[in-house]
């Protein structure tokens, strides 16, 4: 179940609106009076005057019959889309819960609202295409290329400008309105089934909508001029081929300039979310990206410093105080509480070290050292706190872990005791004398945290 408890202060301003919804919803209508007034005045000043008195006739009817059927059914689907939202979103805006299937559900569904809701808007306006340049030709085929061309760029262009524009501004308010509810401390780019657009995809959708459509549209215009001469036409396809091949090539060029960096900069990111701190960006730019690269190289590298110095730090402390050192205050303070301290030390170890070479007592001591912190840390959920020449002081309990601890550490001792038997086998096998250990186990207070000076701690 997911549940969404009261917004800190800073998620509250980003969701002022008390009626995110309606805001959501009404985003479409601005573009689709935009494209409605560009789609009037092209058809009342160019496609219009052209027609036969049958074929405005027709125009007219199918214009009244459709706007009072299409219309109307794709307000109401996009109505009934948005308003499928609000239950949820009373829910959690309330601090209710959600059934998991059924979140990850509606998460999808508030992504993909823009390609919905264009979707929507684009089949309104292109399905005008066909019906009235079919209705218009049924009533009279006069002027049948200069009425088809002409229709089809007053619904194209139109449909393009309103449907690009409501993509955007449904996503943009989406974004503000509705991710803080159905998003929080949730990866929005990381729902399943859902479809964000790239952007080299934004890029293209722009160069689409504000160059190619009315460079086209102005071609077409001209091409289905009856007036038009050889010469006109041609000075015309060369100065719109000219600008949407440089519409093209910005598009390009804004991938280069800003898609690719951003690509670099992602992988750089994933990279060092998968721990792997070896990756450089290796591009330079003078521009805001550069000094983003930069900064972004150098804090992997300091990432990676600080991943050796807490590998080499966990090494030398042992990784269960390591993990309480850097989860708590390392200051000079302290935690009491009951725990159960364990001692380990080799019996006779002064005489065994006056026989034998300091190679050989630093062996043997590493050999026995990791058979017994693998059954203090690894087994039994002890922590080592300091190794002591001979043998080591664990702690049991230090960090609220185990809860028996006092049981734990008994266990440890005698599992110790019983491996003492291989192990002797492999150090008599060298030629040493066997081992003999003593353990001492003390359950008590004591007070749990960092010793010493503020330059130099020791936590025990």
């Amino acid at each position: 179940m997911f549940r969404v408890h009261d917004a800190p202060q800073e998620t509250r301003r980003q969701t002022p609106n008390r009626r995110p919804l309606l805001t959501v919803g009404l985003m479409p209508l601005a573009p689709q009076i935009v494209g409605s007034g560009f789609n009037i005045a092209y058809n009342v000043g160019i496609v219009v005057p052209m027609m036969t008195a049958a074929q405005k006739s027709a125009f007219d009817i199918t214009l009244i019959v459709f706007n009072a059927i299409a219309f109307p059914a794709g307000i109401a689907a996009w109505v009934a889309l948005v308003a499928s939202l609000a239950r949820p979103t009373r829910i959690l805006r309330g601090g209710g819960e959600l059934p998991e299937a059924e979140m990850a559900r509606y998460r999808r569904r508030v992504v993909n609202l823009p390609w919905t809701g264009s979707a929507i808007a684009a089949a309104m306006w292109f399905l005008c295409i066909p019906v009235f340049v079919t209705t218009v030709l049924l009533a009279d085929k006069a002027d049948a290329r200069f009425i088809v061309t002409h229709l089809t760029v007053s619904f194209f262009v139109s449909g393009l400008i309103a449907v690009v524009q409501s993509f955007f501004l449904v996503e943009i308010y989406t974004q503000r309105r509705l991710f803080p509810v159905f998003f929080r401390g949730v990866r929005a780019d990381a729902i399943p089934g859902a479809w964000a657009l790239s952007l080299s995809g934004r890029g293209w959708l722009v160069m689409l909508a504000i160059g190619v459509a009315p460079i086209l549209s102005l071609l077409l215009i001209i091409l289905a001029s009856k007036n038009a001469d050889s010469g006109t036409i041609l000075v015309s396809l060369i100065a719109g081929g000219v600008g949407i091949l440089f519409g093209v090539l910005n598009t390009l060029l804004l991938h280069q300039l800003v898609v690719e960096p951003i690509q670099r900069l992602r992988t750089a990111v994933q990279r060092v979310a998968r721990g792997d701190f070896s990756h450089r960006i290796d591009l330079v730019r003078a521009d805001e990206f550069g000094e983003l690269i930069w900064e972004m190289n150098r804090m992997i590298g300091e990432l990676a410093d600080k991943q050796r110095l807490q590998e080499s730090f966990g090494s030398h402390v042992g990784r269960r105080a390591m993990e309480r050192i850097l989860a708590s205050d390392p200051g000079l303070s302290g935690t009491e509480r009951e725990i159960t301290v364990l001692f380990v030390d080799i019996r006779n170890f002064t005489r065994r070290c006056a026989g034998s070479t300091p190679g050989a007592i630093v062996s043997m001591l590493n050999t026995f050292l990791s058979e017994m912190v693998e059954v203090v840390e690894d087994v039994h959920g002890g922590m080592i706190n300091k190794f002591l020449g001979d043998g080591f002081m664990a702690l049991f309990g230090a960090d609220g872990t185990p809860p028996d601890h006092a049981a734990a550490a008994l266990r440890a001792g005698r599992e110790m005791l019983a491996r003492l038997g291989g192990l002797n086998e492999r150090v008599t096998a060298d030629g040493h004398e066997p081992i003999a250990i003593g353990v001492g186990i003390h359950t008590g207070a004591a007070i749990v945290g960092s010793i010493g000076s503020r330059h130099r701690l020791e936590y025990t």
